[in-house]
């Protein structure tokens, strides 16, 4: 097992240790990763799903993927592609232990029977607001249905009915017979089953009465043997209801132990609302690169290296708090900062010419491909008369400290020559044009045989050379810590998550740039090209982070 900071401090790890001591379970560890597919999965599904095969590989045991698939209201077949694909990329594997929830529809359903036969069980005609009205309150109990002491005869005959689909939508449910005064109010008589008439993703009219997730979630486990079954701490009320279920039916019984969700600052994770920002069309798909989805994530050219060095920082607790993006942040950029091969490209071109250079020659520097590792080799970069910078590394009447390039200055180009600002152009409304330099010819590879330093180092790209691209800037989707607490998404949306700069110039060797590959743009930050807009004719790069911490910039506008 692999010594980590996670292994030391995760409560979670101590509990299978002293199963396995005690070989509870026979010493067996056997754990799964349940998402409903009603929507893609986000960060905080990578934190379970980590933590669930992480578990099953280092105390040697097993893990399953299983599709928790009782909603066919809101479940599709692309949502279940895409989950596949998240899980995969993360890294986790189920061998071959691919399951959904209505694999076992029929067994559920002859559970269901069985506690409808030993009075545990009973059919209900009230409609779902008299549920909810019976059910009483937090410092309220409920009140029995009417409907609550049915013979058995009548509610076995109603069941089979309800499954033959003689009953429409909504007039009749299937309900636990528990306790209408308990203190949880989980266990006051608990629907089962509920009328659907719709076709489902995998059993399509099959079926017409669906379980519900509580139903059916706990049962799930026990048909595959999962030794524990782990749940974020809002599951913790319903777990006295899962372990009824099973006690009654007198089948395996799972261990049930609840973690703290991933709750990220200046980010959304329910699903019900990442849905309706799509719907709504704030966002461009449940892929656009400022949504918290997996697939969003790698899109925007995040790594499943970055993702589980974050799970293995954040840990695993049994108290929710939240966790500065900035250390998701900080993660991405460390990976990387270590994988990514630096490249130029200028976002904001200025355009620059050297007066004393002739005006047909072209030179090659070779540069590294990073700075710290050898291995991945160097580039050559083609240098001419015209060349491109970036727009905010000239100032006409520079502010104190300016190291950059202005009249009269002299500046580096990296790996080239120093060269120095003798002509601003401007066009008739005064705006900048293009600036006309010389170069120190001595100053070839970025030294001068007099050893006279200069503090500003600038990348470039040759004019003739350059690749021209579209290249966009994302951050935070929203301007405030916890936008779970506004009633007003559209109030709080950050207007600077996605800036789109058109023209941008790069270095020839980026025309060939593949999907997936990530580059550091010196001094820009790291990009990738995006995988769903960018074409050989139409190269799209997207930001996938900074160079350093921008969210602090964020918070200072609050």
């Amino acid at each position: 097992m692999t010594e980590t900071n996670e292994t030391v401090s995760n409560f979670v790890r101590n509990i299978i240790e002293e199963d396995i001591a005690s070989s509870k379970f026979g010493g067996r560890v056997h754990t799964r990763f349940p998402p409903e597919p009603n929507g893609y999965l986000h960060i905080g599904h990578s934190k379970a799903i980590l933590l669930n095969d992480g578990l099953a590989e280092d105390y040697g045991g097993k893990f399953n993927l299983r599709f928790d698939d009782t909603n066919p209201t809101k479940e599709e077949q692309a949502y279940i592609d895409a989950i596949i694909e998240d899980v995969r990329w993360l890294g986790a594997d189920w061998e071959d232990r691919l399951f959904y929830a209505s694999d076992y529809f029929e067994q559920l359903y002859e559970w269901a029977v069985q506690l409808i036969k030993e009075g545990k069980a009973y059919v209900d005609d009230l409609s779902a607001e008299e549920i909810r009205e019976y059910r009483g309150t937090l410092t309220e109990p409920g009140r029995n249905s009417p409907y609550r002491d049915r013979p058995v005869a009548e509610n076995l005959d109603l069941f089979e009915r309800m499954r033959d689909g003689e009953f429409p939508d909504g007039s009749r449910v299937l309900r636990a017979k528990i306790d209408m005064s308990s203190s949880n109010i989980n266990l006051r008589d608990p629907v089962m089953y509920r009328i659907l008439h719709e076709e489902h993703p995998r059993t399509g009219d099959r079926w017409c009465i669906y379980p519900m997730y509580d139903w059916a979630h706990g049962q799930s486990d026990s048909i595959e043997g999962i030794t524990h079954s782990l749940c974020t701490l809002e599951f913790e009320d319903h777990r006295p209801l899962y372990d009824w279920f099973v006690e009654q039916l007198g089948i395996y019984h799972p261990q049930q132990i609840e973690f703290a969700r991933l709750k990220l600052s200046y980010t959304l994770m329910s699903k019900r609302v990442l849905r309706k920002l799509v719907e709504d069309g704030i966002v461009d798909g449940w892929d656009d690169p400022r949504m918290p989805t997996l697939a969003a994530y790698r899109r925007r050219g995040y790594t499943p290296r970055a993702i589980r060095q974050f799970s293995e920082m954040i840990g695993v607790s049994k108290a929710n708090s939240m966790v500065d993006v900035a250390m998701l942040e900080h993660a991405i950029r460390d990976d990387l900062n270590e994988h990514a091969p630096r490249a130029f490209a200028v976002l904001d071109p200025l355009k620059v010419v050297i007066d004393n250079y002739p005006e047909d020659k072209v030179e090659w520097f070779e540069l590294p491909n990073h700075p710290g590792d050898e291995s991945m080799g160097t580039r050559a970069l083609p240098f001419t008369r015209e060349l491109y910078i970036e727009r905010e590394d000239f100032m006409e009447d520079p502010l104190r400290n300016y190291y950059r390039l202005s009249p009269g200055q002299e500046v580096r180009l990296y790996g080239a020559y120093y060269i120095t600002c003798d002509e601003v152009v401007k066009d008739e409304d005064g705006n900048l044009v293009e600036l006309h330099c010389r170069l120190d010819p001595e100053s070839r590879g970025g030294s001068t045989p007099d050893g006279r330093r200069v503090k500003g180092t600038l990348h470039w790209v040759s004019a003739a050379h350059a690749h021209e691209a579209e290249v966009r800037l994302y951050d935070t989707l929203f301007v405030v810590e916890d936008p779970g607490a506004s009633d007003d998404l559209r109030e709080i949306l950050n207007p600077e998550s996605l800036v789109v700069l058109n023209g941008a110039m790069l270095e020839p060797g980026l025309a060939e740039a593949e999907v997936g590959n990530p580059y550091q743009f010196m001094r820009q930050g790291y990009f990738v090209v995006d995988s769903k807009d960018s074409t050989p004719e139409r190269l799209v790069f997207n930001r996938t982070v900074s160079l350093r911490d921008t969210w602090a910039k964020v918070r200072n506008k609050q």
